[in-house]
């Protein structure tokens, strides 16, 4: 096995800044490599250890530009910085438009920047299946802060609430998005709503309308109340604000407990992935040999029924 492709070298790697080998270790985590049990393990001590902060919203409101600036103003702060940027799949290639990068390409030369673009490959929610994983490794690398940007595909778009500690939910004036807000449920999704663009008209009413949709949702007492601040990420207007709201968040997390509970759902989110996409591969294996297929046919000569066959396949697979 060669030294480059070795796992404690890669992590060790990883712990000292070296960006190709924390390139190489989310290769891995995306293409379901056979040491990525390996890698997880080294990993693991280092999870937990950044503020993960989710940017959503639909296509055009600016994220990445938003992305961009709070990079520069962490940057300023002293933060390391790992940026995840899930982008939509081709569906003829499987490939992903790396356009992220291209926005971003000012900190492509910082130590103290890691920016990784990801494909959903198909995956619904706005993110990517690897990403979790990909989250531990920018840990490992030392990242405390680490900023997803997810697919931005609108409705479906809710799956970066159970991954991030802080969800930004990015609005724009002239877009419907403070009625979309309701359609899409990101309503209860948001820890903070960015109104960017807010030198256009309209940021005005779109400000107003998020704040009395909010005003209209029941919270207990001790609850987070979302915050909503306006910002011209283009202009670098607004981004102290955002980081301000997210600070604020952060801090009623720690101070409510909040925190080590997101983090132990979280945690029952990935394990739940990873069983159940290793199910899965059991199952395609069936599938490849007579077992799901002779059920499948028995099914479909209605000789059994849909229910008896599943109890039948689990138990072949020892469950």
């Amino acid at each position: 096995m060669s030294k480059g492709r070795d796992v404690p070298a890669l992590v060790a790697g990883a712990r000292a800044g070296d960006a190709r080998s924390v390139a190489r270790l989310i290769s891995m985590v995306e293409d379901g490599d056979p040491r990525l049990r390996e890698v997880a393990a080294a990993l693991a001590p280092s999870a937990g250890t950044a503020q993960i902060v989710g940017l959503t919203g639909s296509p055009g409101v600016g994220k990445s530009t938003t992305t961009n600036e709070l990079v520069r103003a962490l940057r300023v702060a002293g933060h390391r910085v790992g940026v995840l940027a899930v982008d939509p799949s081709s569906p003829f290639t499987g490939g992903a438009i790396l356009g992220d990068r291209i926005r971003m390409q000012e900190h492509t030369t910082d130590p103290g920047v890691y920016i990784r673009s990801m494909s959903s490959r198909g995956q619904l929610g706005g993110l990517a299946a690897a990403t979790p994983q990909a989250v531990r490794v920018l840990e490992g690398a030392g990242c405390d802060i680490v900023l997803i940007e997810t697919v931005g595909v609108g409705q479906a778009e809710v799956e970066i609430a159970s991954l991030a500690d802080t969800t930004l939910v990015l609005l724009a004036p002239g877009m419907g998005d403070a009625i979309q807000a309701v359609k899409a449920g990101i309503l209860e999704i948001a820890d903070v709503f960015v109104v960017n663009k807010a030198d256009r008209p309209g940021a005005d009413a779109t400000y107003r309308d998020i704040q009395g949709m909010l005003g209209l949702g029941e919270r207990g007492p001790g609850d987070w109340r979302p915050q909503v601040v306006r910002a011209t990420a283009v202009k670098n207007e607004g981004i102290d604000d955002v980081l301000a709201a997210i600070a604020k968040h952060r801090a009623w997390l720690d101070e409510s407990g909040r925190l080590r509970a997101a983090h132990e759902h979280r945690a029952a989110v990935e394990v739940e992935a990873i069983a159940l996409g290793t199910l899965r591969a059991r199952m395609g294996n069936l599938r490849d040999g007579t077992g799901l297929s002779a059920l499948a046919a028995r099914v479909a000569d209605g000789t059994t029924d849909p229910y008896s066959a599943a109890e039948a396949l689990l138990a072949e697979l020892g469950l």
